[in-house]
């Protein structure tokens, strides 16, 4: 094989973090199920499957709410499948996610929900994503994600990056206290579970995993395909049909 096309191929063999347990995953997806996820911003009990008390459902309701961005009647939807210590999952932030939020949500033109699929190879991908799930009860959802991703280095070797989380919270704008009491409640778990089952479902076998308007793309690609993956579901789906 040309050193060439060999560079190509390794390039896009490591544009993702694969879990452990990717292959089974894949295999129990059923093929129709790979092309879409279930819908997002559903209520939060019937999300999680679980019957729950009505404060318990509010809250998560309100992270379930917190994680997602962009005008409720855009036609088009962005899906994020992430693990927040994925430097994959790092690098298509630092390198794609602002111009995206500018040209495309900011503008009104597609919706944006994060799924989180905190895979068990990171040590400190669960804790994270509690932190930023508690962060959404408060609407801080989307600040401390970039905090998270920021200072992923910082944290990822931690062995118990609690209190690092609560600066990120506290600088996100949340109150710490209601994040420290969240967290240690683990009062946003079932909704991470549901996004793990939705991923799941869905065919994820590594992070990030996107659905732009409920096509798939795989992996840290570059903006210019998220781009023209964009501009095609919004020629596909124009503003008010």
């Amino acid at each position: 094989m040309p050193r060439r096309a060999l560079r190509s191929l390794l390039a896009f063999v490591f544009l993702g973090c694969a879990g452990k347990d990717s292959a089974a995953v894949a295999a129990k997806a059923p093929a129709a199920a790979r092309v879409s996820l279930p819908p997002i911003n559903v209520p939060a009990a019937a999300a999680t499957g679980a019957a729950l008390d009505s404060a318990t459902s509010a809250l998560l309701a309100k992270a379930d709410q917190g994680r997602i961005i962009g005008r409720a009647d855009a036609n088009v939807w962005l899906i994020i499948i992430s693990d927040f210590q994925c430097p994959f999952c790092k690098n298509w932030h630092d390198d794609s996610w602002a111009a995206i939020k500018r040209d495309y949500v900011d503008t009104g033109k597609i919706r944006v929900a994060y799924v989180n699929l905190p895979l068990s190879i990171h040590r400190n991908a669960w804790p994270a994503a509690h932190a930023a799930m508690c962060a959404a009860v408060q609407g801080k959802f989307w600040p401390m994600q970039d905090a998270l991703f920021r200072t992923q280095d910082q944290w990822k070797n931690s062995e118990d990056p609690g209190t690092f989380y609560e600066q990120l919270a506290a600088e996100a704008g949340a109150n710490v206290n209601d994040v420290r009491a969240c967290v240690k409640a683990e009062a946003t778990l079932p909704l991470i579970k549901a996004d793990v089952d939705r991923a799941n479902s869905a065919g994820a076998q590594s992070t990030p995993t996107f659905f732009v308007g409920g096509r798939p793309v795989i992996g840290a690609q570059p903006l210019s395909v998220f781009r023209d993956a964009l501009e095609a579901a919004l020629a596909a789906k124009p503003a008010g049909k």
